[in-house]
């Protein structure tokens, strides 16, 4: 019975790995297991972020953090992000996003930046030669080994002598690095990082190699 529950939510989390559905698949109600996570990313190799700043592209990073990298893919593909804003931005520091409360209350409120996805999984330490280097995107965590969820961050600079290597690299923007460097720059309401102008994922899009013919 395990096993057969096992194998659901992989078909489940795996639906339109050729392209998008039209139909997003149910959002996951916890993370892939190591096990599962090489079936869950399937052929994705990237995500393409749009956002009402610009779209911009993340190459993952699937074998150096494979569960958080599947959770990811399986929260995009499920529309999990739409909607979502940054609510944190630190010029010199970094861009945050993935609380699902911000598709409700874009501005400042108690609370913000605790929302997730409903669960909580273990962190994978970068691997070696991973390091925080600009537009690398990791994975916010509660300060706790099992408190990955939802929300991630791009560095908006060189941040590897400033951060504990308890952040899961989990890839990296390769295209649309303009679009960051625009995101980085909007005003925010002071130490808190919350933008005046709110910056929205309006979508992300997994991207998978095109068939040769």
């Amino acid at each position: 019975m395990k096993r057969l529950a096992a194998l659901s939510l992989v078909a489940v989390l795996t639906t339109a790995c050729g392209g998008p559905a039209e139909t997003p698949p149910p959002c996951p109600a916890g993370a892939p297991s190591a096990e599962q996570a090489a079936d869950v990313i399937g052929d994705v190799r990237s995500v393409e972020v749009t956002t009402n700043k610009g779209t911009f592209a993340i190459e993952l990073a699937s074998d150096a953090a494979p569960i958080a990298v599947a959770n990811f893919v399986a929260l995009a593909r499920c529309g999990f992000y739409d909607g979502i804003s940054f609510h944190r931005i630190i010029a010199g520091f970094v861009a945050q996003a993935g609380d699902p409360q911000t598709k409700q209350n874009r501005g400042d409120f108690a609370g913000l930046g605790t929302g997730g996805p409903g669960y909580r999984f273990v962190i994978e330490p970068p691997a070696e030669g991973l390091t925080y280097d600009p537009y690398v995107v990791a994975m916010a965590n509660a300060g706790g080994t099992d408190t990955n969820g939802s929300q991630f961050f791009i560095n908006l600079t060189d941040l590897d002598d400033r951060l504990d290597r308890l952040y899961t690299i989990i890839g990296r923007v390769t295209a649309g690095t303009e679009v960051i460097d625009e995101i980085g720059r909007v005003p925010t309401n002071g130490p808190r990082g919350v933008p005046l102008d709110p910056v929205i994922i309006e979508r992300m899009t997994v991207q998978v190699p095109e068939a040769e013919e």
